[in-house]
Parts: structure tokens; C-alpha cells; sequence
């Protein structure tokens, strides 16, 4: 059951009701998970949701990368709802079905299909679980992705802390039939 329930469209505020707007008009198309949490606070949804716009959709990272990325993120959140909505996208955007299963049970050895998947699985992990990047991560980094792909991957982490911290705390349901994957 979840902790804080998205507002009722029928009962928005002005301000509540542009930003429901600007979400469903977007590429998104829908208000869902975090986002809905986040009309209670529509000046926080407002912004955030400008910023996922900018990770998600807009940033140098392709698609293939961010996506794995965010599933990195939810498996290091075990975030249920993040996995459930990018598991999908990530397999579309060309994420291997045999990485995303290691992803998920948490193999130490992941069959990255390139090079850069590794870089960034292995980037993301070690900033969320240490708080730092060592400098010969950084370096490699930087070689292989790029500066404005490093920038743009600390962003994208920093903005699914964000997401996963939402799903969390408010206790974000999957939508009915969907199946749980973390154990917790």
C-alpha cells in the first residue's frame, strides 16, 4: 500500500494542473510513480520532472546506456517500480536480456555487450556505493564514454537517487498483475 497517494486529477490545483500537463504533453505521456507523488508538491514536480526530461531524453548518453544505468540504480535502490517501467525500454534500446538478468541477481560477473556498459555499470556502482569515483575509474571513464558522457551520467544517478528515494520512502506500488522482483 502506498504511503502518500498521487492527487486526485479531478481535485489539482492550478499550479498542480500545469504541471500535470507538461507531464501527460511530454514524452512521458502519463503522470506515473514519482511523478504523481510529486504533484502533492507541484514547485518539486515542476522542476523535477524538468530534470528527468533532460536525463531521460536529452542528455549525450544514449539511450542503451542510460538505460542501463537506471536499471543499475534500481538494482542498487531495489527499486520495484523503477526496475518494473526500465526493464522494457532498456531491452528495446538494445540492453542484452543476459546482462539484465545479471543486473538483477546481483552476478559479480555481467556479460556487458561493449566495452562501455561495463564503464557505466561499473561508474554508477561504485559512486552510489562508495560516495566517490577513484581517479583511474574517472580516467577510464572519461576515455571511454567522454567528459559530456560522465557529466551527464552523474546527473542521471543523481536524478534516480532522487526517483528511487521517492519510490521508497512513499512505498510506490507496482501497477496490479505486475510481479515484484527485489526481495527484501
Amino acid at each position: 500500500m502506498t504511503r502518500l497517494s498521487a492527487p486526485d486529477p479531478a481535485t489539482l490545483n492550478d499550479h498542480q494542473k500545469q504541471v500535470y500537463a507538461a507531464i501527460a504533453a511530454g514524452p512521458r505521456g502519463q503522470v506515473r510513480g514519482p511523478l504523481a507523488i510529486w504533484l502533492n508538491r507541484p514547485g518539486l514536480a515542476e522542476h523535477a520532472q524538468a530534470l528527468g526530461q533532460y536525463c531521460r531524453y536529452d542528455s549525450s548518453l544514449c539511450t542503451r546506456l542510460s538505460e542501463l544505468a537506471i536499471l543499475t540504480m534500481a538494482v542498487l535502490w531495489q527499486s520495484e517500480f523503477e526496475w518494473w517501467a526500465h526493464k522494457p525500454i532498456a531491452l528495446k534500446a538494445g540492453v542484452s536480456p543476459d546482462t539484465i538478468d545479471a543486473l538483477m541477481n546481483n552476478r559479480e560477473s555481467i556479460p556487458f555487450a561493449q566495452e562501455d556498459e561495463q564503464v557505466v555499470h561499473e561508474f554508477v556502482h561504485t559512486l552510489v556505493t562508495t560516495r566517490q569515483i577513484p581517479q583511474w575509474l574517472y580516467d577510464k571513464a572519461i576515455k571511454t564514454l567522454g567528459q559530456d558522457n560522465v557529466v551527464d551520467l552523474v546527473g542521471l544517478a543523481g536524478y534516480y537517487t532522487l526517483i528511487s528515494m521517492t519510490l521508497n520512502v512513499f512505498e510506490v506500488g507496482l501497477p496490479e498483475g505486475a510481479q515484484a522482483q527485489f526481495t527484501r
